[in-house]
């Protein structure tokens, strides 16, 4: 006589098993990897950013054709930073022509002990930014392309603020003209000529 129907075996055929336990599957540890956009590109020791990329349409006889336009910032992280703008027909091509115009316009920055020496306030069209220097551990409190170019340069502890408009061209230029008034004491001493009596006095 035949005894009761048991459980079915944990190891049916391939595929029957809990999805956990499938390549592939649902869960975290079944994911690819994340796709979060562009990444920072070292090359050559520099550190390029992409801040904004907009594309646009013209529309023609044959329906629309799409142009894209990318803002990139590049810095070294040693006090140099410079932005660029570029356009093509693609995303690519556009970010590459973007890339090579920050690089040549590439300017040196007052950097003092991972902050900026003094408060400073820069204008550039519509645009217009703050910057106060933050004692060691505040970190970068700024968003936008502020942020990306006060990373490249290679500033860690700053307070920015926005005031004006909110275009990312318009803040990320308003911002390189604030680190461009930027000056040290040594240096302004030296312009002053304090330097020099101060040897003298001593």
């Amino acid at each position: 006589m035949a005894g009761p129907a048991s459980a079915p075996s944990s190891s049916g055929p391939r595929g029957s098993g809990p999805r956990s336990d499938r390549p592939g599957a649902g869960g975290p540890r079944g994911r690819g990897p994340r796709r979060d956009g562009p990444k920072d590109e070292n090359k050559d020791g520099l550190i390029e950013k992409v801040v904004f990329i907009n594309r646009c349409a013209k529309v023609v006889k044959g329906g629309r054709r799409f142009s894209f336009s990318a803002l990139i910032v590049t810095g070294d992280k040693a006090g140099r930073v410079g932005c660029g703008f570029g356009k093509a027909n693609e995303v690519a091509e556009a970010i590459r022509k973007g890339s090579e115009a920050s690089r040549r316009a590439m300017n040196k920055v007052s950097v003092s002990e991972n902050t900026i020496p003094h408060e400073v306030m820069g204008e550039h069209g519509g645009g217009r930014v703050l910057l106060r220097p933050a004692s060691p551990g505040t970190g970068v409190i700024a968003g936008g392309g502020m942020r990306a170019v006060i990373e490249a340069v290679g500033i860690r502890d700053v307070l920015a603020k926005s005031l004006g408009s909110s275009n990312h061209a318009n803040v990320v230029k308003a911002t390189l003209a604030a680190l461009a008034k930027l000056r040290l004491k040594g240096d302004i001493m030296k312009m002053r000529g304090v330097a020099a009596e101060v040897a003298k006095a001593a």
